[in-house]
């Protein structure tokens, strides 16, 4: 057996990988932690019930499908147990930072005596030159591989830190981390910061990845629903949510809309996203979790860039 392990962020991107043909095996870790409910206690029973509690009531996951997807790849993550270097691919965007903290956490607590290293895009000063790995040519990926950073144990306990400020019930504490640069990852401090412009707003208690999607509607005029969605998609910051994720946002803000084909907003949902009215006790639910946290106890201040309790 080799002595490498490689865990990826993605499906599409471990067949990309296999044809680099490097030493080791392949895990692909098949999960969206930065959606919905999430405990510090990563691989745990009481974990994977509460992820699925989450993905089976919000994206229709069947027990069959997350056992055959998500559990049985992480069994195979946990069989791996001689490999002494483990090689993490994660982007640079929300969705796989926050899982990228999962598994360090995982790795910390099970595999303490591995070398772990880490593969992602350099930090751009223009975010938006940023490419993610699937992107890039075989050349340039190999060429990440053979720069990638070796995480100290510094670097373990401060990522394990962070999800387990991830995972609290209070998202001020989180914001009160102001300083990520002492540390080998470059793309956390964004990612937090993404994260926490998911609260609902002062202004119109959306938060900004709907804010986002009411903006580029009127903005770009789409002439369907799925040309809304493709806009979205391509215009999400740093989010790198896919196509289901922000259906269900579209869905939820549907009341916003009087015509999908073409797109058009109401006109509530003008005045919504002028500020001139709230949408908050509308959209508010009272299990809705960003990590730890119930999402509408909270509102975010986009004038002073900081969250509030209610």
């Amino acid at each position: 057996m080799s002595s490498q392990l490689h865990i990826t962020n993605g499906d599409m991107f471990t067949e990309k990988l296999k044809s680099l043909k490097l030493d080791g095996d392949i895990i692909t870790w098949r999960e969206m932690l930065c959606e919905g409910k999430t405990e510090t206690n990563v691989g745990s029973e009481s974990f994977w019930k509460t992820r699925f509690e989450f993905l089976n009531k919000n994206y229709k996951v069947s027990k069959s499908w997350f056992i055959d997807k998500t559990l049985k790849e992480y069994r195979t993550l946990c069989n791996h147990k001689q490999e002494d270097r483990i090689v993490l691919w994660f982007d640079y965007d929300l969705f796989d930072q926050i899982n990228m903290l999962a598994v360090i956490s995982w790795l910390k607590t099970h595999r303490p005596y591995a070398e772990i290293s880490l593969v992602s895009c350099d930090e751009d000063e223009n975010f938006e030159n940023l490419s993610g790995l699937g992107e890039l040519a075989d050349e340039q990926l190999r060429k990440l591989f053979t720069n990638r950073t070796l995480l100290t144990q510094d670097d373990i306990e401060y990522a394990d830190y962070v999800w387990q400020l991830y995972c609290s019930d209070n998202p001020i504490r989180l914001e009160n981390l102001k300083d990520f640069s002492s540390f080998q990852f470059s793309h956390l401090s964004g990612a937090i910061e993404a994260h926490l412009l998911r609260f609902p707003s002062i202004r119109n208690g959306l938060n900004e990845v709907e804010n986002n999607v009411l903006r580029l509607a009127r903005s770009t005029k789409p002439k369907s629903k799925v040309a809304l969605l493709n806009t979205v998609l391509t215009n999400q910051g740093r989010y790198g949510f896919g196509d289901t994720q922000y259906d269900r946002v579209i869905t939820k803000l549907k009341p916003l809309f009087t015509n999908f084909n073409p797109v058009k907003l109401s006109k509530k949902g003008m005045e919504i996203l002028e500020g001139k009215t709230s949408y908050y006790s509308c959209i508010q639910e009272n299990d809705a979790y960003l990590g730890g946290a119930l999402k509408y106890n909270f509102l975010y201040n986009s004038e002073t860039d900081r969250i509030l309790k209610l």
